[in-house]
């Protein structure tokens, strides 16, 4: 729908195999009352308010493979992070099963590793009221 006469469609792959622009993301994500907020990783992660954030979002480097053969590329891939809980779980498609990250300071660990990637980015999935508010801080 974002650009529904353009061939080949700039928000996803140019082989149409997904790796969707954030443009995606955010609309999908605003159909279900939800906003994804883009996370400055300048920013301390300590400043986030855990209770107003539903989830994450990252946007981190992949490697490329061709079957068993590793070659020297890598290529945007979306991860998610949510909780379940007073656990955090990693559930990036690349995973066999989603994998416990721990509580709030194992969260924030995590995040910062992912973070140091370049390049990676992070947001944080909110409702509407906490971006509008911004209280995700």
């Amino acid at each position: 729908r974002l650009a529904p006469n353009s061939r080949p469609n700039p928000h996803r792959s140019l082989l149409g195999l997904g790796n969707y622009d954030v443009n995606v993301v955010m609309a999908a994500l605003g159909m279900l009352g939800l906003a994804a907020v883009w996370w400055d990783k300048r920013r301390p992660l300590e400043r986030l308010c855990l209770s107003h954030v539903l989830g994450f979002l990252l946007n981190v480097p992949s490697r490329v493979a061709l079957g068993t053969l590793a070659l020297p590329l890598s290529r945007p891939h979306w991860v998610c992070v949510r909780p379940f809980g007073d656990t955090f779980y990693n559930l990036d498609s690349k995973l066999a099963t989603p994998t416990p990250i721990g509580a709030e300071p194992q969260l924030r660990e995590f995040l910062r590793a992912v973070l140091a990637q370049a390049p990676s980015e992070l947001f944080l999935v909110v409702s509407r009221d906490v971006e509008e508010a911004g209280t995700w801080l």
